[in-house]
């Protein structure tokens, strides 16, 4: 039992020593985040959005959606995977960091979403959502109708059941609906039949923002949701991780269903 306690708080360690790294590479980029993508919004010369190229249709788009107070440069390597691997509309969308309502949220990402498939010809897309994003998605999905349009959603450390980390930060009106007693999650442990969208959340004992780690599970009886656990990844390096990567890339490429509950992927 020591030695295994030793190896425990040695990865935790380990991890947030990474997290920590990440957060300053993080820092750097920052900056080249701060404005929406220009191809999100870009109007063609008649007046309306730029239709993309529709070849790859085996891979349906992918939009990208960040976590509280950060941006889309948090997807720079992910991105990078994506597109390296034959994936070629792959676009990252901006909400405000001053935005106070999730669901508010939800409704700007459907606006988008629209858009998104407009552009390219698709009628749905994937979503992968770090965190606080991941939430958004998941509401824009279970009780925005956006099943109709997402065809699998991933989530990177996602509060599914509320997290208890700093309660100092409830403060804010968009962290108080991250908390276990929110009317957000409440509204998202509704029942849901019928929902077409897959739902994969990718979670991490080294999670330290997760309060409880698990809660980056999703455990619903109506949703077909896989639950990949991921060892020794920290809050800030799931999104930029190469291992978290090659799992998105599976869970894109796969059609398997999934049993509502099953932790049915380890990713060592």
């Amino acid at each position: 039992m020591g030695a295994l306690t030793v190896l425990s708080t040695t990865a935790s360690l380990r991890a947030t020593l990474v997290d920590a790294a990440v957060l300053v590479a993080h820092l750097i980029l920052y900056p080249t985040g701060i404005a929406q993508e220009r191809s999100l919004s870009a109007p063609s010369a008649t007046g309306s959005a730029a239709r993309l190229p529709t070849e790859g249709r085996a891979h349906p788009p992918v939009l990208l959606l960040h976590g509280f107070v950060d941006n889309r440069s948090v997807f720079v390597l992910l991105r990078h995977s994506l597109h390296r691997h034959g994936w070629r509309h792959v676009e990252a969308l901006n909400y405000s960091p001053l935005t106070c309502d999730l669901r508010s949220a939800a409704e700007l990402l459907g606006r988008h979403v629209e858009e998104f498939c407009a552009r390219t010809g698709h009628h749905r897309v994937d979503i992968v959502g770090h965190s606080l994003g991941g939430l958004i998605a998941r509401y824009y999905v279970q009780r925005r109708g956006g099943d109709a349009r997402v065809r699998t959603l991933i989530t990177l450390g996602t509060p599914h059941s509320g997290t208890r980390v700093a309660p100092l930060m409830s403060a804010h009106p968009i962290v108080r609906q991250m908390r276990p007693d929110s009317d957000v999650v409440a509204e998202l442990a509704l029942p849901a039949p019928r929902c077409r969208t897959r739902c994969v959340a990718f979670w991490s004992a080294a999670d330290q923002v997760m309060v409880p780690a698990t809660t980056a599970r999703i455990v619903h009886p109506d949703l077909r949701a896989e639950n990949v656990h991921v060892d020794d990844v920290g809050h800030l390096a799931l999104p930029v991780n190469a291992t978290v990567a090659a799992g998105i890339r599976e869970a894109l490429t796969t059609s398997a269903a999934a049993r509502p509950d099953a932790d049915a992927i380890s990713v060592a």
